[in-house]
């Protein structure tokens, strides 16, 4: 594994960094300026960069963007003093892991440059798999199926069906029957039959003279001309109207057409692929779909498998897609870690693998750092929302809680008798003979948010420091309660560093 690098002007950082690391049997580089940390660039390279960002010589941010255009995929841990917050916001802007704030408890800050190492580990073996990315994606046995039964049809111009759910990428298919067929240098010409009125698909399908009807300028060439020699794609085939489908059985019949308002044939030299997520045996026993033309269109069907049955795939499809979003809004890709991953596998996603691209879009525009964890994730994510349901916040179950409790000492100084122990918020909040909804949110989190609420709306000034300072004096509290006001055996149970636990007790007024 190649070594982490340390940049920064403070030789005692260095040092400490430097002899924590080598504890856990890293290898460490250091330096005491940009400039030498870029030249080494040329002959080496980090597993993990961590930099200052106030130095002689030059910036920890400036250093970042020079990094990362070399190595993009290169983890950059940001180190600032409290003072540098806002620069903060700039590192994360520029591609950076995470930013560590100074000072530091060293045990956090190994733990830290640690997660950074394992996710570099991993990005190393994701980008080999995915350098070159197929046109689509599937490990599950069900896809497996699909490219089978799309390899066995490449050199056949026969008409295909394709039935599966929204959002499954039927079209994804059509494309590629089409670019693996005799005709994949013609053409492919897609059309909807759900999305244009009935008064207008005609002429969209078969094209109209001049004149042909009111508006009817010039002449106009329909899909099945524009697909001349290619493939055109029928999707939602189940939608078309009973009139228009017996046009589209003559023209599948007998290769011929005429355009609206047109006396003279014209030679159909296509291949249509059609595509629906009805049941069209349904459709035709309720009298609403052609017999003869399901039977025309339904030579090879080709089912495509909901994304709730190939979960296997969801990983790399959640990869790729944030890829792609990254590409297409030219930032840098973000990452997502297992436990995000995790909570995306545990959902059933109704609107499919576009679902998950919207998703992987929205995470790339909205996550707020590069690196994305379950709590960015959109709120129908969360465990509170019972996969798929919306944020339980909302629901009618928190409207029956009680006024907040949690905002009780809400002007009072944090003191370290002042916080409301675990069971007294809980039962504050719960109204007698009440039963906890199943998939409803804990109770103080919903305290939490109408309190929030509250302060919000009333224009209550720092409301973020307010109720932060609220929440991490009731978590210390807790701790030192249960250990007898140990404080080392407090920090070990709450995950943080001894150093950190003596600043806070210190900010809260927690000694007094």
């Amino acid at each position: 594994m190649k070594p982490i690098w340390i940049v920064d002007d403070d030789q005692s950082i260095r040092f400490v960094l430097e002899k924590a690391l080598a504890r856990e049997q890293f290898a460490v580089r250091s330096f005491s300026n940009p400039r030498d940390a870029l030249a080494a660039l040329d002959d080496d390279q980090p597993q993990v960069l961590v930099s200052d960002i106030r130095m002689p010589g030059g910036s920890g941010l400036d250093l970042l963007g020079k990094v990362k255009a070399r190595l993009p995929g290169l983890p950059v841990i940001i180190m600032t003093a409290y003072s540098d917050l806002d620069s903060a916001v700039s590192a994360f802007q520029g591609g950076a892991f995470e930013y560590l704030p100074k000072p530091f408890d060293v045990t956090k800050a190994v733990e830290l440059i640690r997660r950074a190492v394992e996710e570099s580990l991993r990005e190393a073996v994701r980008d080999e798999r995915s350098a070159e990315m197929p046109e689509m994606l599937g490990q599950a046995p069900a896809m497996q199926d699909v490219f089978r039964a799309i390899g066995r049809l490449s050199q056949s111009n026969v008409t295909v069906l394709i039935t599966g759910e929204s959002g499954s990428g039927k079209e994804l298919v059509a494309q590629a029957l089409h670019k693996h067929s005799p005709r994949g240098n013609g053409p492919f010409v897609a059309i909807n039959t759900a999305a244009i009125p009935k008064d207008l698909l005609e002429s969209e399908l078969f094209g109209h003279e001049r004149g042909a009807f009111t508006g009817a300028q010039t002449m106009r060439r329909g899909r099945f001309e524009q697909a001349d020699g290619g493939t055109l794609f029928l999707d939602e085939i189940g939608d078309m109207p009973f009139d228009l489908q017996t046009r589209l059985l003559r023209v599948l019949s007998d290769g011929h057409f005429y355009r609206v308002g047109g006396h003279q044939p014209l030679k159909s030299n296509v291949r249509v692929i059609a595509a629906t997520h009805q049941n069209l045996e349904d459709r035709v026993r309720q009298g609403a779909f052609r017999e003869d033309l399901f039977h025309r269109l339904n030579v090879i069907r080709l089912r495509l498998p909901a994304l709730r049955e190939r979960r296997e795939d969801i990983p790399m499809l959640a990869r790729f897609f944030l890829q792609k979003s990254a590409k297409e809004l030219g930032v840098e890709t973000k990452r997502i870690t297992d436990a995000a991953v995790e909570r995306l596998l545990g959902f059933d996603f109704p609107g499919n693998v576009r679902q998950l691209e919207n998703v992987c879009h929205w995470l790339t525009v909205m996550a707020p750092a590069q690196v994305i964890e379950p709590k960015d994730l959109p709120p129908e994510f969360w465990p509170s929302a019972g996969g798929g349901a919306a944020p339980a916040a909302a629901s009618p179950a928190a409207e029956t809680v009680s006024p907040p409790a949690f905002g009780a000492t809400a002007t009072a100084p944090v003191a370290l008798g002042a916080p409301m122990s675990a069971e007294a918020v809980i039962a504050s909040a719960m109204p007698a003979g009440t039963p906890a909804a199943p998939d409803a949110p804990p109770r103080w989190l919903v305290d939490l948010e109408r309190e929030a609420r509250s302060l919000l709306e009333s224009g209550t000034p720092e409301v973020w420091e307010r109720l932060t300072r609220q929440f991490e004096g009731q978590l210390i509290h807790t701790a030192l309660d249960l250990t007898r006001g140990r404080r080392i055996e407090a920090a070990h149970k709450l995950g943080i560093g001894r150093n950190t636990i003596t600043r806070k007790i210190q900010e809260l007024g927690l000694d007094d």
